[in-house]
Order: structure tokens, then sequence, then C-alpha cells
């Protein structure tokens, strides 16, 4: 039975999005009834289709079996991406294992935040999400698919994907994933020389070495930020193989979960059976926050799952989210907010074993539609090859206590992702990293509008002291709402220092927030005169996690004049993105011009009334 908690949100969610939810399912609905797929197709269409699809062309030719469309975020530059090399070539083989088809439907663009991180192409990271999911409705829309294989990881890229997949939520779909990369040195080490480096005691060649030695090799990175909290999301939505998201790259149990999923796509679109849209629903949303909340993950998902929703008609909003993290108790620490990284915590017991524990307890909704099996009980258990056959085993107790509990015997009793509401708007906090001693931060402001002051003002030791960071002007508005993960040697060095440290932002901190107290996400935003234009320097400011609060003390801010903002940015293709930054809603909806707009031409769409 579902905790009657999980069960009010649930319910909250549903009544909240029945007009949107509706207007969704009816346009799947007509798309699967009437919408273009190849025996609609005209001959001319239908030849162009598949004038070069070599050996495969006869079948699809003759329609003899599904044809599954690859959309694929493939690139050598992305070490989670590098592996996808050779996918497209494999899941051809595997689809004529079951008389299927496969056709490249489309690639789409992975950017890498670690590359970005600080420089000017962050700047573009969050509006990727965007890009790539009008790549993904490029590459479906030519009708040629029976079902979507979608080949993507990281940040911005399994959001995107998902978004614009949904748009075509009447034909089935998997993600297929390629897994993490080897573990690299200690993370704690890595950590350490940040720090060092930082503070001027190490030089340029011996962080780069250590940075090297952590990020070494093709696969996702190991630190359970964004990319790692997208594969646990998509395991309790039901859109992976069960256990797929944390197998190495280029293993043979790496290759005989893609081969499944192939053979299940084709399975799938033969009885168009479990179409996306009707496994993302409500409970799906629903059951992807838990899962977030319960491992600690990213931030950055408090953007991308409401966005992700409302391409699926499903409204929710950071209440939503605030109400289950009180319910979710957190059973996972991954670094940051542990010393084990992914491949730690899928030796000991990984995605399996916090499926199975949440179930237990009634956390997750058991009764979703799910795509990968036939339950979402199916992904408590752990894949393995038993010879050359794919299995799955009882997952067993957790191995490692110091990083995967029982609900009955959690880390914290909550999942460490709050609402903070104020004078100074409405932000995010992830407490699951930080030390409850610093959930609540009361100090003067430092004012800043971009990362490199802020560093240039610790260098000088100007912020050797309790503080507030207020780094303003870093919304989706005004630049795309970059990362400011860059600051957080800096910040973890004066709190190491002994001084009381906070962030406050209407920016983005990282997926992999650490111990450093961070108010991310403020909204309104700076631009346009939201609450943090008006802070000045010597404000005091209150960042409590504890009570739910961000405000500054005392201030009747409405009567000063808001700050100038900086100019808008130019360079490294930021300049194409004004459409995009121009016409964006809020953080808390999504930061999405491209979903604002549907809506509204929705809504406006059906006042119509046809002649």
């Amino acid at each position: 039975m579902i905790d009657p908690r999980i069960a009010a949100v649930t319910d909250r969610i549903v009544e909240r999005s029945a007009s949107s939810r509706r207007r969704y399912l009816d346009l799947i609905a007509i798309e699967a009834d009437r919408g273009i797929r190849r025996p609609r197709l005209s001959c001319g269409n239908f030849a162009h289709g598949f004038a070069a699809s070599g050996e495969d062309k006869p079948a699809i030719r003759a329609i003899s079996g599904p044809n599954i469309g690859i959309v694929t975020a493939y690139n050598d530059m992305l070490s989670a991406h590098q592996p996808y090399n050779r996918y497209p070539e494999q899941i051809k083989i595997f689809a004529r294992e079951v008389g299927a088809t496969a056709q490249v439907a489309g690639g789409v663009p992975a950017m890498c935040d670690g590359v970005t991180q600080g420089q000017d192409g962050m700047d573009l990271s969050l509006f990727s999400r965007d890009t790539i999911a009008l790549g993904t409705a490029v590459a479906l829309s030519h009708g040629m698919f029976d079902a979507v294989a979608m080949l993507g990881i990281c940040d911005k890229i399994v959001p995107g994907l998902l978004i614009g997949a949904l748009r075509f939520g009447h034909l089935p779909a998997l993600l297929i994933p390629s897994g993490p990369m080897p573990t690299g040195i200690p993370n704690k080490e890595k950590q350490r020389v940040r720090q060092l480096f930082a503070e001027g005691k190490v030089g340029r060649e011996e962080l780069l070495a250590s940075e090297a030695a952590s990020y070494h090799a093709p696969g996702t990175c190991t630190f359970y930020g964004t990319a790692n909290s997208n594969q646990m999301m998509m395991e309790l939505m039901g859109l992976h193989i069960p256990g797929a998201a944390f197998i190495a790259p280029n293993t043979p149990l790496r290759t005989a979960l893609t081969r499944r999923a192939v053979h299940r796509l084709a399975d799938l679109a033969k009885g168009s059976q479990r179409p996306l849209g009707h496994c993302v629903d409500e409970r799906a949303i629903v059951n992807a926050a838990v899962g977030l909340l319960a491992t600690g993950g990213s931030t950055n998902h408090a953007i991308h799952l409401p966005a992700i929703a409302r391409a699926a008609g499903i409204i929710i909003d950071w209440e939503d989210l605030d109400a289950l993290s009180a319910a979710v108790p957190l059973i996972a620490r991954i670094y940051p907010n542990g010393s084990g990284d992914v491949n730690d915590f899928h030796r000991a017991g990984g995605i399996a074993y916090v499926t199975r524990e949440l179930l237990g307890a009634g956390l997750l909704h058991g009764d979703v539609m799910t795509a990968g099996g036939d339950t979402i009980a199916e992904h408590g258990a752990m894949p393995a090859l038993d010879g050359d056959a794919l299995a799955w085993h009882d997952v067993g107790d957790s191995s490692d206590d110091t990083m995967l509990r029982p609900v009955a015997a959690p880390f914290m009793p909550d999942g460490g992702m709050r609402l903070l509401q104020g004078n100074l708007g409405r932000a995010v906090i992830k407490t699951s990293a930080v030390d409850p001693s610093r959930w609540t931060i009361e100090a003067e402001a430092r004012v800043f509008h971009d990362q490199g002051s802020v560093l240039a003002a610790f260098q000088a030791g100007e912020l050797d002291r309790d503080v507030i960071v207020v780094v303003r002007f870093q919304g989706p508005r005004i630049n795309g709402m970059p990362e400011l993960h860059k600051l957080t040697p800096a910040l973890g060095v004066l709190q190491d220092r002994g001084f009381r440290v906070a962030l406050l932002t209407d920016g983005r901190m990282s997926g992999a927030s650490g111990k450093v107290p961070a108010a991310i996400h403020c909204s309104p935003e700076a631009l346009g005169g939201g609450p943090l234009a008006r802070v000045r320097d010597g404000d005091r400011i209150r960042l409590s996690a504890d009570e739910g609060v961000v405000e500054a003390v005392g201030l009747d801010l409405a009567s000063r004049t808001p700050a100038t903002a900086p100019p808008f940015p130019l360079g490294t293709g930021r300049e194409l993105f004004a459409l995009m930054r121009g016409a964006c809603d809020t953080a808390e909806r999504g930061a999405s011009a491209m979903l604002a707009a549907m809506e509204a031409e929705a809504e406006l769409g059906a006042k119509v009334v046809p002649v």
C-alpha cells in the first residue's frame, strides 16, 4: 500500500494537471490513430526513407516488422557518450534477430558541463536541453518509426531526449545507457587537491594530474551528479531495462542489456504496447522524485523534472518536491554526499536495493506502467550473466551500510531537498551533504554579478568572515542559468577555516552540490527587478533549511531601486540563444521558453471553436 503522504502529493498533482494531461492524452491518441507513419506515407516519401538502408531495405519497404528509430547523442569528446559509437550497428543486428529493423533517426548535441564549467560555454548548457528536445522531435517527425531507442546519459541530454520523445508519446520508447567509467582516484583526494589549488598551494600541473586521474576513461563520470541522477530516475520510471544504469561500458553484460532493450522495443512495437506517454504519468513522475530524494540526487532535477512532466501534460512544483522530501528518508550516500562513487554504490546493492526498499515501505507507486519490464518491482533485482543468458537475481542486503541503508535505518529521516521562501523569493536547498549545524546561516551579504568576481574577492582575503555570498543575474533569462560549481572549492576553504558561509543565487550550483549550504534557483530572478536585484553589500541575510526561510532581515526591499543588470552575453554562440532567454519561464516551471510557448498555444487552441 502506498504511503498516504506520497498518495496525497500524487493526488494533488493529478488534480492540478487534469486539463493539461487530458489534452496531452488526446493528442497522442490522435497521433496513434491518424498520425504520420510508414503505411500512410506517399510512395515518394516512403522511398526516400529507405533508399540507403542496405540489407534492411527490403524489410523496411515491405513493412515486414517494426522499425526502431535511434536518436543518438554520440560524440567522442564526452566520455559518457563515446561508447555509443558502435551502438547503432549493434542495435541493427539485435533488431534483425527478432524480425525488426532500426535506423538512426537523428543525432542531437551532447555538451559536457565538466568541460564548460566556469567557462562561457556553460551559458548554453541549460538551453541545450531544449535544443535536444527540438532535435529529437525533428528526428521522429519523418513517421518512419514504430518505437524509439534513445542513446543519452548526461545532464541535459536525458531530459531533452525524453521531452522530445514525449511529443511522440504514442510510440513505445526506452533509454539505453552506456554505463560509468571505472573508479579513479579517491574522491576525497580530488576534493583536497581542488581546495589546495584554490588556496594557491599547488599549481596547474598538480591540479590537472589529479583531474585526469579522476576523469580517465570512457563512461559516465562516477560522482553522483545530474548524469547519474538521470539514470536513477529513468530506472524508477521504468524507462530502462531493469538494472541497466550502472553496468560498465564495453562489457558482455552491458551488451546483453542493450540487446534486451532492442528486443523489448520490437515486442512493444508489434502490439503498440506501453506507449511512452502512458508510461510517463503522474505516478511515474512521483517515483522519479522519490528515487532522487532517497539517494541525495542532483538539485538540477528541481528544474528538469518539472520540464519533463510538462511535456506530458503534468504540472509539478517545488512544494511537491518539498512535501515528498519530508516523507522520503535518505538511504544512500554517494559522493559528494558520501565517500564512495556510483561503482561502489552498485556493488553495495545499487538501484536494485533502493527500489526494493522503497517499494517495500510503500514509498513508490508499484502500479506504474513500465516499458523496460512488466512491473517496477523488476527493477529491484540485479542483472547478471548466467553463462550467455541474461538473468536477474535477488539483490540481498546492503554490503556497505556507510553507503546504502534500509528505510528502517536511514542516514536522514528526509530526502534533504527543501523549498526556501521569504522576501527574497523561492529557492531550493540540498541538505543531504551539509552538516546540520550549517543548515541555518545568518550573516552579512557580499554581492557579486559573476563567478570571477567572487574568486577574485576570495583570493584577496575579502571573504574571510561569516558571509552569505550572493551571486545574482545568473537566472535563465539573462545568461541561461549557468552552474556555479567553480565556486565550490573556494567556499569550501572558507568553511574549513571556521567561517559560517552560504551561497545565495538565481543560478544553478551543480548536480554535485556539496558541503556548503546553497540556496539556488532563486525566483523571481534578479533580471526584471526580482528581490535579489535589490540586495546590497552588508544586508543581513537569513538562510534556514530548518525553517524553510530565505530572507533579507528587517528590510523593505520594495522601496529600493534594483541594481542595473550586466550586458547580455556575447560570443561562444550565446547570442544565438537570445530567443530562448527572452521567452524563458521560471526555474520552478522548468526554465523553458519552448514549453512555455507550447502551453500558451495549447491554451489558446482549447478556446478556439472549430468552424
